[in-house]
Protein backbone atom coordinates (compact mmCIF):
# COMPACT_ATOMS: atom_id res chain seq x y z
CA UNK A 1 0.00 0.00 0.00
CA UNK A 2 1.06 3.43 -0.88
CA UNK A 3 2.41 5.54 1.96
CA UNK A 4 -0.21 7.78 4.16
CA UNK A 5 0.18 11.22 2.65
CA UNK A 6 1.09 12.49 6.29
CA UNK A 7 3.97 10.72 5.79
CA UNK A 8 5.48 12.17 2.85
CA UNK A 9 8.89 14.37 3.97
CA UNK A 10 8.39 18.06 3.38
CA UNK A 11 10.32 19.37 0.08
CA UNK A 12 13.41 20.99 0.97
CA UNK A 13 15.62 21.75 4.03
CA UNK A 14 15.44 24.97 6.58
CA UNK A 15 17.88 26.60 4.91
CA UNK A 16 16.86 26.35 1.34
CA UNK A 17 13.35 27.16 2.22
CA UNK A 18 14.34 30.33 3.78
CA UNK A 19 16.75 31.21 0.74
CA UNK A 20 13.95 30.82 -1.49
CA UNK A 21 11.56 33.13 0.46
CA UNK A 22 14.38 35.49 0.82
CA UNK A 23 15.36 35.33 -2.94
CA UNK A 24 11.50 35.57 -3.78
CA UNK A 25 11.25 38.84 -1.69
CA UNK A 26 14.07 40.43 -3.14
CA UNK A 27 14.16 39.17 -6.65
CA UNK A 28 10.39 39.33 -7.23
CA UNK A 29 7.67 37.43 -8.77
CA UNK A 30 9.12 37.68 -12.58
CA UNK A 31 11.82 36.20 -11.83
CA UNK A 32 10.78 33.88 -8.99
CA UNK A 33 8.58 32.45 -12.53
CA UNK A 34 11.47 32.00 -14.38
CA UNK A 35 13.68 29.79 -11.23
CA UNK A 36 10.35 27.80 -11.22
CA UNK A 37 11.32 26.02 -14.43
CA UNK A 38 14.99 24.44 -13.39
CA UNK A 39 13.18 23.67 -9.68
CA UNK A 40 10.16 21.40 -11.58
CA UNK A 41 12.26 19.75 -13.45
CA UNK A 42 13.93 18.54 -10.68
CA UNK A 43 11.08 17.57 -8.36
CA UNK A 44 9.98 16.03 -11.48
CA UNK A 45 12.77 13.82 -11.82
CA UNK A 46 13.52 13.05 -7.83
CA UNK A 47 9.78 12.92 -6.64
CA UNK A 48 8.91 9.70 -7.94
CA UNK A 49 5.92 9.10 -5.95
CA UNK A 50 4.28 12.82 -6.45
CA UNK A 51 5.40 12.13 -9.86
CA UNK A 52 3.10 8.84 -10.29
CA UNK A 53 0.29 10.77 -8.34
CA UNK A 54 0.38 13.53 -10.74
CA UNK A 55 0.08 10.51 -14.17
CA UNK A 56 -2.50 8.76 -12.16
CA UNK A 57 -4.89 11.92 -11.50
CA UNK A 58 -4.46 13.21 -15.05
CA UNK A 59 -5.18 10.13 -16.58
CA UNK A 60 -8.39 9.73 -14.26
CA UNK A 61 -9.10 13.41 -15.30
CA UNK A 62 -8.32 13.27 -19.09
CA UNK A 63 -9.58 9.92 -19.73
CA UNK A 64 -6.05 8.71 -21.44
CA UNK A 65 -3.00 8.71 -20.69
CA UNK A 66 -1.20 12.03 -18.94
CA UNK A 67 2.02 12.71 -20.59
CA UNK A 68 5.16 13.63 -18.99
CA UNK A 69 4.61 17.43 -20.31
CA UNK A 70 1.63 17.20 -18.92
CA UNK A 71 2.72 16.06 -15.23
CA UNK A 72 5.50 18.75 -15.49
CA UNK A 73 2.77 21.24 -16.26
CA UNK A 74 1.08 19.82 -13.19
CA UNK A 75 3.41 19.77 -10.98
CA UNK A 76 5.02 23.34 -12.05
CA UNK A 77 1.20 24.85 -11.24
CA UNK A 78 1.58 23.99 -8.15
CA UNK A 79 5.05 25.59 -7.74
CA UNK A 80 3.47 28.97 -9.31
CA UNK A 81 0.42 29.12 -6.54
CA UNK A 82 3.20 27.97 -3.70
CA UNK A 83 5.43 30.96 -4.61
CA UNK A 84 2.76 32.96 -4.91
CA UNK A 85 1.84 32.30 -0.97
CA UNK A 86 4.91 34.07 -0.28
CA UNK A 87 3.89 37.72 -2.01
CA UNK A 88 0.09 36.78 -0.79
CA UNK A 89 1.01 37.14 2.70
CA UNK A 90 3.36 39.80 2.14
CA UNK A 91 1.81 42.05 0.10
CA UNK A 92 -1.56 41.15 0.24
CA UNK A 93 -3.78 41.66 -3.31
CA UNK A 94 -1.52 44.03 -4.66
CA UNK A 95 0.71 42.07 -6.98
CA UNK A 96 -2.76 39.87 -7.95
CA UNK A 97 -5.92 40.15 -10.29
CA UNK A 98 -8.89 38.54 -7.99
CA UNK A 99 -12.17 37.42 -9.19
CA UNK A 100 -14.59 36.76 -6.81
CA UNK A 101 -17.74 35.37 -7.19
CA UNK A 102 -20.38 34.50 -5.09
CA UNK A 103 -19.19 36.97 -2.24
CA UNK A 104 -23.28 38.48 -2.07
CA UNK A 105 -24.16 34.70 -1.24
CA UNK A 106 -21.50 34.65 1.59
CA UNK A 107 -22.33 37.82 3.33
CA UNK A 108 -26.02 36.87 3.65
CA UNK A 109 -25.24 34.27 5.94
CA UNK A 110 -22.46 36.09 8.29
CA UNK A 111 -25.10 38.86 8.43
CA UNK A 112 -27.73 36.12 10.16
CA UNK A 113 -24.40 36.34 12.83
CA UNK A 114 -24.19 32.57 13.76
CA UNK A 115 -20.96 32.30 11.98
CA UNK A 116 -20.14 30.76 8.69
CA UNK A 117 -18.12 26.94 8.08
CA UNK A 118 -15.97 27.42 4.81
CA UNK A 119 -15.13 24.01 3.08
CA UNK A 120 -12.28 23.97 0.43
CA UNK A 121 -10.15 21.43 -0.93
CA UNK A 122 -6.59 21.02 -1.86
CA UNK A 123 -7.33 23.05 -4.96
CA UNK A 124 -5.64 25.82 -6.46
CA UNK A 125 -4.67 28.35 -3.43
CA UNK A 126 -6.14 28.76 0.04
CA UNK A 127 -4.25 31.94 0.14
CA UNK A 128 -6.55 33.97 -1.57
CA UNK A 129 -9.25 33.93 0.94
CA UNK A 130 -7.13 36.93 1.60
CA UNK A 131 -8.77 38.55 -0.38
CA UNK A 132 -11.75 38.37 1.87
CA UNK A 133 -10.11 40.47 4.33
CA UNK A 134 -10.77 43.43 2.15
CA UNK A 135 -14.21 42.87 1.37
CA UNK A 136 -14.91 41.48 5.03
CA UNK A 137 -13.05 43.64 7.41
CA UNK A 138 -15.01 43.52 10.30
CA UNK A 139 -15.86 39.80 10.03
CA UNK A 140 -13.06 37.15 11.52
CA UNK A 141 -11.39 34.61 9.31
CA UNK A 142 -9.77 31.55 11.53
CA UNK A 143 -8.43 28.72 9.29
CA UNK A 144 -7.67 25.15 10.27
CA UNK A 145 -4.18 23.80 9.53
CA UNK A 146 -1.97 21.12 9.75
CA UNK A 147 1.05 23.07 10.88
CA UNK A 148 3.01 19.68 11.29
CA UNK A 149 2.69 18.80 8.04
CA UNK A 150 5.41 21.23 6.85
CA UNK A 151 6.16 22.86 9.97
CA UNK A 152 9.72 24.95 8.60
CA UNK A 153 7.20 26.44 5.51
CA UNK A 154 4.90 27.56 7.63
CA UNK A 155 6.75 29.02 10.06
CA UNK A 156 8.60 31.25 7.55
CA UNK A 157 5.78 32.27 5.85
CA UNK A 158 3.57 33.01 9.35
CA UNK A 159 6.92 35.41 9.86
CA UNK A 160 6.04 37.50 6.34
CA UNK A 161 2.28 37.50 7.76
CA UNK A 162 1.85 37.04 11.67
CA UNK A 163 -1.52 38.32 11.76
CA UNK A 164 -2.31 35.30 9.51
CA UNK A 165 -0.28 32.86 11.65
CA UNK A 166 -2.49 33.77 14.76
CA UNK A 167 -5.34 33.32 12.86
CA UNK A 168 -4.46 29.72 12.13
CA UNK A 169 -6.21 26.62 14.57
CA UNK A 170 -3.42 24.02 14.83
CA UNK A 171 -5.55 20.47 14.17
CA UNK A 172 -2.30 18.72 15.46
CA UNK A 173 -3.84 20.05 18.47
CA UNK A 174 -6.28 17.82 18.95
CA UNK A 175 -10.77 17.25 18.91
CA UNK A 176 -11.42 19.61 21.94
CA UNK A 177 -9.47 22.26 21.41
CA UNK A 178 -10.57 22.57 17.60
CA UNK A 179 -13.91 22.26 18.72
CA UNK A 180 -13.78 24.85 21.10
CA UNK A 181 -11.51 27.05 19.17
CA UNK A 182 -14.07 27.13 16.17
CA UNK A 183 -17.20 27.05 18.31
CA UNK A 184 -15.67 30.57 19.60
CA UNK A 185 -15.58 31.89 16.42
CA UNK A 186 -18.58 30.77 15.13
CA UNK A 187 -20.45 32.16 18.48
CA UNK A 188 -18.55 36.03 17.70
CA UNK A 189 -20.47 35.46 13.91
CA UNK A 190 -17.11 34.64 12.29
CA UNK A 191 -15.90 32.35 9.69
CA UNK A 192 -13.89 29.51 10.67
CA UNK A 193 -12.42 27.88 7.06
CA UNK A 194 -10.55 24.70 6.66
CA UNK A 195 -10.24 21.91 3.70
CA UNK A 196 -11.75 18.56 4.05
CA UNK A 197 -10.45 16.41 1.09
CA UNK A 198 -7.65 14.79 3.31
CA UNK A 199 -8.36 12.50 6.21
CA UNK A 200 -5.31 12.68 8.21
CA UNK A 201 -3.65 9.06 10.38
CA UNK A 202 -6.38 7.07 12.19
CA UNK A 203 -9.13 9.63 11.10
CA UNK A 204 -12.33 8.08 10.34
CA UNK A 205 -13.32 7.66 6.06
CA UNK A 206 -16.11 6.73 4.10
CA UNK A 207 -15.40 6.22 0.40
CA UNK A 208 -17.55 7.96 -2.22
CA UNK A 209 -17.12 7.90 -5.91
CA UNK A 210 -14.37 10.03 -7.43
CA UNK A 211 -13.71 9.97 -11.08
CA UNK A 212 -15.11 6.82 -11.65
CA UNK A 213 -13.62 5.07 -8.32
CA UNK A 214 -14.83 5.25 -4.96
CA UNK A 215 -12.13 7.28 -2.94
CA UNK A 216 -11.68 8.15 0.89
CA UNK A 217 -13.07 11.50 2.53
CA UNK A 218 -12.75 11.98 6.06
CA UNK A 219 -16.48 12.11 7.89
CA UNK A 220 -14.76 14.61 10.43
CA UNK A 221 -15.38 18.07 9.13
CA UNK A 222 -19.10 17.07 8.28
CA UNK A 223 -19.27 15.88 11.91
CA UNK A 224 -17.88 19.20 13.04
CA UNK A 225 -20.54 20.74 10.69
CA UNK A 226 -23.59 19.05 11.95
CA UNK A 227 -22.16 20.35 15.79
CA UNK A 228 -22.07 23.66 14.67
CA UNK A 229 -25.29 23.70 13.05
CA UNK A 230 -24.08 26.95 11.21
CA UNK A 231 -24.15 27.69 7.35
CA UNK A 232 -21.79 26.07 5.30
CA UNK A 233 -20.47 27.18 2.00
CA UNK A 234 -17.85 26.05 -0.13
CA UNK A 235 -14.77 27.75 -1.08
CA UNK A 236 -12.25 27.79 -4.39
CA UNK A 237 -9.56 29.37 -5.24
CA UNK A 238 -8.74 28.66 -8.85
CA UNK A 239 -5.27 29.55 -10.10
CA UNK A 240 -5.96 30.81 -13.65
CA UNK A 241 -2.70 31.68 -14.93
CA UNK A 242 -0.53 34.40 -14.82
CA UNK A 243 -1.82 36.93 -11.92
CA UNK A 244 -4.80 35.80 -11.85
CA UNK A 245 -7.07 33.69 -9.16
CA UNK A 246 -10.52 33.48 -9.12
CA UNK A 247 -12.61 32.97 -5.76
CA UNK A 248 -15.93 30.82 -5.57
CA UNK A 249 -18.27 30.96 -3.06
CA UNK A 250 -21.32 28.48 -3.22
CA UNK A 251 -23.81 27.83 -0.89
CA UNK A 252 -23.94 24.11 0.79
CA UNK A 253 -26.22 23.82 3.22
CA UNK A 254 -27.83 26.05 5.24
CA UNK A 255 -26.99 23.52 8.20
CA UNK A 256 -25.35 20.00 8.28
CA UNK A 257 -27.73 17.28 9.59
CA UNK A 258 -25.99 14.21 10.45
CA UNK A 259 -28.83 12.20 12.61
CA UNK A 260 -28.59 9.35 14.82
CA UNK A 261 -30.29 7.44 12.58
CA UNK A 262 -29.42 6.59 9.11
CA UNK A 263 -25.92 8.59 10.49
CA UNK A 264 -24.14 6.35 7.39
CA UNK A 265 -26.52 7.42 4.95
CA UNK A 266 -26.66 11.38 5.61
CA UNK A 267 -22.73 10.88 5.60
CA UNK A 268 -22.55 9.58 2.13
CA UNK A 269 -25.17 11.81 0.77
CA UNK A 270 -23.06 14.65 2.03
CA UNK A 271 -20.02 13.51 1.04
CA UNK A 272 -20.82 12.53 -2.22
CA UNK A 273 -22.49 16.09 -3.02
CA UNK A 274 -18.68 17.40 -1.84
CA UNK A 275 -16.89 14.96 -4.13
CA UNK A 276 -19.10 15.93 -6.62
CA UNK A 277 -18.16 19.48 -6.48
CA UNK A 278 -14.75 18.60 -6.20
CA UNK A 279 -14.85 17.16 -9.49
CA UNK A 280 -16.18 19.67 -11.38
CA UNK A 281 -13.68 22.06 -10.30
CA UNK A 282 -10.93 19.39 -11.32
CA UNK A 283 -12.10 19.26 -14.28
CA UNK A 284 -12.93 22.97 -15.09
CA UNK A 285 -8.91 23.36 -14.25
CA UNK A 286 -7.20 19.37 -14.25
CA UNK A 287 -3.74 21.29 -13.48
CA UNK A 288 -5.25 23.06 -10.28
CA UNK A 289 -5.32 19.84 -8.22
CA UNK A 290 -2.46 19.22 -5.56
CA UNK A 291 -3.02 15.57 -4.03
CA UNK A 292 0.20 14.38 -4.53
CA UNK A 293 0.23 10.99 -3.29
CA UNK A 294 -2.69 8.09 -3.87
CA UNK A 295 -5.88 9.64 -3.36
CA UNK A 296 -7.83 6.38 -4.16
CA UNK A 297 -6.15 4.40 -1.52
CA UNK A 298 -8.26 2.97 1.39
CA UNK A 299 -5.73 4.13 4.12
CA UNK A 300 -7.65 2.36 6.60
CA UNK A 301 -7.84 -0.76 5.09
CA UNK A 302 -11.51 -1.53 5.81
CA UNK A 303 -13.89 -2.32 2.50
CA UNK A 304 -16.53 0.65 2.63
CA UNK A 305 -19.80 0.17 0.43
CA UNK A 306 -18.66 3.01 -2.64
CA UNK A 307 -21.53 5.67 -2.82
CA UNK A 308 -22.25 6.77 -6.73
CA UNK A 309 -21.73 10.66 -7.34
CA UNK A 310 -22.49 10.84 -11.08
CA UNK A 311 -26.32 11.76 -10.44
CA UNK A 312 -24.83 14.94 -8.01
CA UNK A 313 -22.70 16.07 -11.16
CA UNK A 314 -23.36 19.91 -11.94
CA UNK A 315 -22.33 21.35 -15.44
Amino acid sequence: MTAHWQDQPEGGGRFSIRFVIAAALRSGRGFMRICLYPITLYYFLRRGAERRASREYLTRVFGRPASAWEVLRHLHCFGETLADRIYLLAHGERDFEIEVNGVEQLQQRIAEGRGVLLIGSHQGSFEVLRALSARCPDVPLRVLLDKQKTPAMTEFLEALAPEVGEAVIDVSQGGAAIALAVAETCRAGGMVALLADRGRAHEVLRRVEFFRQPAPFPTGPWLLANTLQVPVMLCFGMYRGGRRYTLNFEPFAERVEIPREGRNQALDDVLRRYAGRLEHYARLEPYNWFNFYDFWQDDDGEPVAPVRVSSMREA
